[in-house]
């Protein structure tokens, strides 16, 4: 392990921090204990979580009514109860600020720009909040969005939940299923679409997919169609109970908007596992538990300050969009981006941080290893002194890509690998800015977060491999999942493998630093002779070949033991030919260990993704065992499945 860290704070730059500063507050709340650095706090923020959770509230100005009760049954997970007496609206805490300076910067690739200040964005939330009204939307009606990442949907998602109304989006490229399967369980009483999006340079037509999702959402007394492609008013007649948005605001003036107070576990969004082993769950999240989720992490985590611009690349059915909205509670100014990030070409996106002064940048492990393996070099081409932090998610990120960062993007810069999920909407460990960043290492768990690797048995392990846990209530745990009255699927999906401990799904490992490693999800683990490996292991490895674009390993059952099959998608021009072969085999074993090279390698065209861009080996594990896949809709390219049916080579 490379003793050296990649990148360390500047200890006066530390010291003022928004995270320094917490700490200096916390030791009060502490009752004069010495929080002296960073893991004194966490330990703090885990060993006393109703202090903590109550010191994030006040430090971070939340408006609402608090209560007197901070945390009831605070060992019951679930069951805790988080602010059982408070009264909170999210969408008060997001719109705080007016005035005529930026709240959203928008582009749909290079066809569409737009701004919007912080009166117009409260203006258009305003006539929205009374077209909903009006049409009937109330508090805990389920409201449903196919949209792109634009400034109406915002605006639309703050109507809905200053009205207690929960609000559940997707993105437009979702077929007919895959929508059904999500809206289809919810019956949303108002659906918000596009009339179409701009994809690769491409005009995408949704007009005739949308009439006939619109056919089988009945409960959704109208449907809302947002301009984008400037046909609104066409597609809304093609479309039952379609009307175009103009039309549907048409009657109502700029008002102050109103706030309607709720709990702090009034749910605010229905969000979709990703659903390829079978129908999507729906998990209700919470608006008191998002927003000081949110807020700690953005306003500590991240640093971030208002005015500043926050970038994430993300669609509207991904979670990171509910977080990058997140930020305006901090007065940043959002860039939104839709499209691909790839059009016209590799410097699309930062061309964006370049001209809009980008103070964040987030995106995903697979853009920034796609950026490396296109020979981009943003450090050189791309004036990105404004940049001081970039986030990364989705899978884990390479330690060649931690490298390439700080070589090619820009060297005095805190990056910051993250990780949580849908099922809490926030990140599980993640960046710490006083804190150094070591190669291939995500720096620690978020504050409050009791986070451990435990191994098959339940007991804690450093310096080896297990299950990610969290071993205390927080407050973004899912307030329930939508259909499940019982509970009996919530308690099923965390809380069957360590009674009353969270276990999230991933396989993972402590640092010597005190960070952590994800190897990969923990149910798509490969099991050759019994020895768990996880699947990031051999992409750490084969990612630092350049005739390697894209690779996804499984564990295939054969002659009554797991062999290891790697499938690799290879540049233009490159066969996987016997000297290929050799040369990945080689790399594994180098890089890895003996243990990690597959049994097998096979060349594909195409490899299978999520619709949020994440490779799906258990979708590849199924169809190469003969098994159907339950969800076809969940995947961007469902037909990349029909190449890994029936390999001879896998026969034998």
């Amino acid at each position: 392990m490379n003793d050296t860290p990649l990148w360390k704070p500047d200890p006066a730059k530390a010291e003022a921090t928004p995270m320094a500063r917490f700490r200096k507050t916390a030791a009060e709340a502490a009752a004069g204990e010495e929080l002296g650095d960073y893991h004194a706090l966490h330990a703090w923020s885990v060993r006393d979580p109703a202090a903590f959770w109550n010191a994030i509230w006040d430090h971070c100005g939340v408006i609402g009514e608090k209560g007197e009760r901070i945390l009831e049954s605070a060992e019951a997970m679930p069951g805790a109860a988080f602010f059982p007496d408070a009264r909170l609206n999210f969408a008060e805490n997001l719109l705080t600020r007016k005035g005529a300076e930026d709240a959203l910067v928008f582009r749909g690739e290079d066809k569409v720009k737009r701004r919007l200040s912080w009166d117009d964005l409260r203006g258009l939330v305003s006539r929205l909040q009374q077209a909903m009204r009006d049409a009937g939307i109330g508090k805990g009606d389920p409201v449903a969005a196919m949209m792109p990442n634009m400034p109406e949907t915002i605006a639309a998602m703050l109507a809905a939940s200053s009205l207690g109304a929960i609000w559940s989006s997707c993105s437009p490229d979702f077929g007919e299923g895959g929508v059904l399967d999500r809206f289809g369980q919810i019956e949303p009483k108002l659906l918000i679409a596009c009339d179409g999006y701009w994809y690769n340079g491409k005009k995408i037509e949704v007009a005739d997919k949308l009439a006939k999702i619109a056919e089988k959402l009945p409960t959704a007394a109208k449907v809302v169609i947002v301009p984008y492609l400037d046909q609104a008013e066409e597609v809304a007649k093609r479309v039952p109970r379609g009307v175009a948005l103009d039309d549907f605001i048409a009657s109502f003036e700029v008002q102050e908007p109103t706030f309607e107070r709720l709990p702090f576990n009034h749910p605010l969004y229905v969000l979709f596992s990703s659903g390829t082993t079978g129908i999507p769950k729906c998990i209700v999240h919470g608006a008191g538990g998002t927003l000081l989720q949110h807020l700690k992490e953005h306003r500590l985590h991240c640093s971030i300050t208002p005015g500043e611009k926050l970038f994430y690349f993300t669609t509207c059915g991904w979670m990171m969009w509910n977080w990058l909205v997140s930020g305006l509670a901090c007065e940043a100014t959002l860039l939104l981006y839709d499209g691909s990030p790839f059009y016209p070409d590799g410097n699309a996106l930062f061309d964006y941080a370049a001209e809009e002064k980008m103070a964040i940048f987030g995106t995903s492990a697979k853009f920034i290893d796609a950026v490396r393996k296109a020979g981009l070099k943003p450090a050189t081409s791309h004036d990105l002194s404004a940049l001081r932090m970039m986030t990364s998610t989705g899978s884990p990120l390479a330690p060649e890509n931690f490298d390439f960062v700080y070589e090619a993007i820009k060297k005095d810069m805190h990056l910051a690998s993250i990780s949580g999920g849908t099922d809490i909407v926030s990140c599980f460990v993640l960046g710490i800015p006083t804190e150094p960043v070591w190669r291939g290492e995500i720096q620690g768990p978020g504050l409050g977060m009791a986070v451990d690797v435990w191994d098959e048995d339940g007991q804690p392990v450093t310096g080896a491999k297990g299950e990610l846990v969290c071993t205390k209530p927080f407050p973004s745990m899912p307030v329930m999942f939508w259909n499940d009255p019982d509970g009996i699927k919530y308690q099923s999906a965390y809380f069957d493998r360590f009674p009353g401990v969270w276990c999230h799904g991933d396989f993972a490992e402590w640092t010597e630093h005190g960070g952590i490693i994800i190897h990969g999800r923990s149910d798509a683990t490969l099991n050759p002779g019994g020895v768990r490996i996880g699947t990031a292991e051999i992409y750490n490895q084969v990612e630092k070949l350049p005739e390697i674009l894209e690779a996804l390993a499984i564990g295939q059952t054969y002659d009554d033991d797991v062999r290891i099959v790697l499938f690799v998608r290879l540049a233009e021009g490159v066969e996987l030919d016997a000297e290929m072969t050799k040369r990945i085999k080689q790399q594994i074993r180098d890089g890895a260990s003996p243990r990690h090279v597959p049994q097998k390698i096979v060349q594909v065209a195409d490899i299978p993704r999520t619709k949020s861009g994440k490779i799906t080996e258990l979708a590849v594990r199924d169809i190469v065992h003969g098994r159907d896949v339950k969800n076809l809709e969940a995947l961007a390219n469902p037909e990349a499945l029909d190449l890994f049916r029936d390999i001879e080579e896998l026969r034998k």
